[in-house]
């Protein structure tokens, strides 16, 4: 019998000189890995057409940039190390025809907040204010499914659930984002993340400017997360 897995989420919250040093370390790694990425494709080009020689070949390493670029020497080194064995699994992965294809462009994304008031508020600002509607999607959702009074009674998951019928329909995919990401909180120009945020804050006001509705506020950054969770962002 297979043990089922058991994953844990561990939030960071890391000091102003950590956030520094992370930024740098990632901006290293992108570095480094688009440097690697270059040469080999320049070197697969020059013996394309000789695999024996391709495979004889020696690919360069981190440490051969530490000594063009100093800088790459204040990150940790495992780091760097990591990007090289993502970029030798890559070609592993192309050269074997395990890679995955390049999913198409999305072309519509919105993103929607749950709001006591008009039900949703979307990542365009729009308000779904028509208390008909929501009534109307209900009681559809209870006549498709074949529910009973139980469907007015968890209103938002019966709208999230008769959107993903209608959407299934169509060929589109509706991405829940987890409940404890904070949508609400964060700011969806600089990403900062308040300590906290009470209900009677209407307006969002971050440290960068950045000023915005509460509610559209959380729904762009609930668009910006499903398109992270697609991949495509």
């Amino acid at each position: 019998m297979d043990m089922p897995n058991k994953a844990y989420k561990f939030r960071l919250y890391p000091t102003k000189e950590q956030e520094q040093l992370l930024a740098k370390t990632f901006g290293c790694v992108r570095f480094v890995y688009n440097k690697m990425l270059e040469e080999r494709k320049q070197i697969f080009e020059k013996f394309k057409d000789d695999k024996e020689a391709l495979k004889q070949h020696k690919f360069p390493t981190p440490a051969k940039y530490k000594r063009d670029f100093p800088w790459l020497k204040e990150v940790d080194s495992l780091a760097l190390a990591n990007a090289q064995l993502n970029l030798q699994k890559a070609f592993t992965n192309f050269f074997s025809y395990e890679h995955q294809p390049v999913p198409k462009e999305i072309e519509n994304v919105v993103g929607l907040d749950f709001s006591m008031n008009t039900l949703y508020v979307d990542s365009e600002g729009k308000r779904a204010n028509d208390p008909r509607f929501y009534r109307q999607a209900l009681e559809k959702l209870a006549r498709i499914l074949h529910f009973g009074q139980s469907v007015h009674d968890n209103g938002w998951g019966m709208f999230t659930s008769f959107l993903q019928y209608k959407l299934a329909e169509q060929g589109k995919k509706l991405i829940k984002i987890d409940k404890w990401f904070p949508s609400s909180k964060m700011c969806s120009c600089c990403g900062r993340v308040k300590v906290s945020l009470s209900l009677s804050e209407l307006l969002f006001c971050c440290e960068c400017g950045f000023v915005a509705d509460r509610d559209t506020n959380a729904a762009i950054n609930i668009k910006k997360e499903g398109l992270k969770q697609l991949g495509t962002a």
